[in-house]
């Protein structure tokens, strides 16, 4: 099993090692904003379909699951059928998807929870490449890249660049450490 080291903490410089492999990097000074470019478009564009499949009445997966993603030939396609033959996980996933949207986009809007919420766009996203397979011009798409810039977002933590993050990990408790130092784990879903 492969080890992931974080090396170096400098400013603008990264570095880090997976499986006996290093790589680092210097990144140009603008590059926060366009982490938190990346962040607040995404956020937006997550916001935004959450709020419309809410808002349309009646939205259901049914028919993307049995229409489209069950029937395009995907290396998935069983679990797409099951998936759409399934009563329940489709009421699951009539709630889940929109309301997943909707937490995503306003997570990453305001910077909070926004590894977590990465995550699961990431996630999210990598339902829907292989939902929406399509290999013709060949294995590389728009959602493939929604996965790519959702874990850039979590790898750079992007919910410290002029968001909530930064003001939670920083939270002192009375014995005068920070959210953080008490409680390590959870730069895994902050930042």
């Amino acid at each position: 099993m492969a080890s992931i080291e974080s090396t170096k903490r400098t400013a603008n410089r990264f570095e880090s090692t997976l499986g006996g492999i290093t790589v680092n990097g210097q990144a140009h000074s603008l590059s926060a904003w366009f982490v938190l470019a990346l962040r607040l478009t995404f956020g937006y564009a997550f916001l935004s379909a959450g709020l419309d499949k809410l808002t349309a009445g009646g939205w259901t997966a049914r028919g993307y699951l049995a229409g489209g993603a069950a029937q395009n030939g995907n290396p998935l396609e069983f679990m797409y059928v099951w998936m759409a033959d399934t009563t329940w996980f489709v009421a699951v996933v009539d709630v889940a998807v929109p309301f997943g949207q909707l937490a995503i986009g306003l997570g990453l809007i305001v910077g909070l929870l926004v590894r977590l919420a990465a995550f699961f766009g990431a996630f999210m996203m990598t339902m829907f490449y292989f939902g929406n397979w399509s290999v013709e011009h060949g294995f590389v798409n728009s959602d493939l890249a929604y996965v790519l810039v959702f874990l850039a977002i979590a790898a750079f933590g992007a919910g410290r660049i002029l968001g909530l993050d930064a003001y939670v990990e920083r939270y002192e408790f009375a014995d005068g450490r920070t959210l953080l130092e008490k409680y390590p784990r959870l730069d895994y879903v902050l930042g």
